[in-house]
């Protein structure tokens, strides 16, 4: 029998992701609209993104946040390209932007002292064999594999190195221990459900150093260039944007940040996500044809949950169609560059309640293709 309830809110997607539950762009505060963004309440705007980020996170003293251009991606590449070079790199991946980062330091910076570490889709590489006199760099949450880093006590306390952590699909999700972290990026349109285009980029003390006394030996464009004269740009930190952010957007991060606070903050968002993710593992566990890409529970994503079905390839594609052509779930297959398969967003902005009413959907529609 086809199910008869709905999910609310339909959408599952892995980016950009679901909106806050509640949420009304009639809401915003938009008195910034069609104001430069180096007026004063613009800088004021951007420097509230960047101070309730620091504060809602509990970053450690010293740690500086940027609002930065080309979202989590380009964050990253501003720290692979103005960081890296001196000393060692050793690169951890077990999915495609993982692997992405391995193509940038070995085919775009053509860096010779690297050593790659690679996991098959569903398992993390070897952490032991990090080396961390040795900067170091990885994903904290494989967004298209479903497999997280399950603690950060592989990494050492009297690292020499820099950890360099993308970990879009973890902040405001999962435990950062972020005094173990250098550089930390993310994005507005995971976890907390914002818009796209814009980056943030988180600093320790140490990977301020670096910036301070390094220059790599390489042109860097100016969207990368964080230092000057041997000092921090420190403006940048302080809502002082190298381009022109979108203040729509800006004003959309700050009611997301408002949304979090409200429900209690960095620890309920990671309730949330945990909440959710033990509703798929309640139904895998109790049907046959569905598993966690994932093979080891410690390591599964609690947002981006990856699933494999005892279907084949076509019939997964058909599972997908009809889940969105009854309107129950939109964009959740897996990732291109994965084995086929379901991904299911289980962020703090999406409801247990909607997970609930997708799974009778899931089920009707595997026996759909599979009659």
């Amino acid at each position: 029998m086809q199910p008869t309830i709905k999910p609310a809110n339909p959408n599952f997607s892995s980016g950009p992701c679901s909106k806050r539950p509640g949420y009304d762009v009639a809401n915003l505060a938009l008195h910034t609209l069609g104001r430069s963004h180096r007026s004063a309440i613009g800088k004021q705007a951007l420097e509230a993104a960047c101070v309730q980020t620091a504060e809602l996170l509990g970053l450690p003293e010293g740690y500086r946040v940027g609002v930065v251009p080309g979202s989590d991606t380009g964050a990253v590449e501003m720290a692979l390209w103005s960081l890296l070079g001196q000393r060692p790199v050793d690169i951890f991946a077990w999915e495609s932007f993982g692997s992405g980062w391995i193509t940038d330091v070995t085919k775009e910076l053509k860096l010779k002292d690297v050593r790659s570490f690679v996991g098959d889709y569903g398992v993390l590489p070897d952490l032991t064999e990090a080396n961390f006199d040795h900067d170091v760099v990885f994903t904290w949450n494989g967004t298209t594999s479903g497999v997280k880093l399950p603690n950060g006590d592989w990494i050492s306390d009297t690292r020499t190195g820099l950890t360099i952590c993308d970990a879009t699909s973890a902040v405001f999700a999962m435990e950062m221990p972020w005094e173990k972290l250098d550089v930390v990026t993310f994005s507005w349109q995971k976890v907390l459900g914002g818009e796209g285009a814009h980056g943030m980029l988180i600093l320790s003390p140490r990977a301020v150093e670096r910036l301070e006394t390094y220059n790599p030996p390489w042109p860097l464009p100016k969207l990368f260039r964080m230092s000057k004269g041997g000092k921090l740009i420190d403006g940048i930190f302080r809502g002082d944007t190298i381009n022109t952010p979108s203040m729509l957007c800006v004003a959309d991060y700050l009611d997301a940040l408002n949304w979090v606070r409200a429900i209690g903050g960095v620890e309920a968002a990671i309730a949330r996500s945990n909440a959710n993710l033990a509703v798929l593992e309640n139904f895998v566990a109790q049907t046959p044809w569905i598993h966690f890409l994932a093979q080891d529970p410690a390591q599964r994503s609690n947002t981006s949950v990856c699933l494999t079905l005892d279907v084949t390839e076509d019939q997964v594609k058909s599972i997908v169609k009809l889940l969105e052509k009854e309107s129950v779930a939109f964009d959740c297959g897996a990732y291109r560059d994965a084995p086929p398969g379901l991904r299911i967003w289980c962020g703090a902005t999406v409801e247990v309640a909607d997970l609930e009413a997708l799974l009778p959907w899931l089920t009707w529609a595997y026996k759909q293709v599979t009659a």
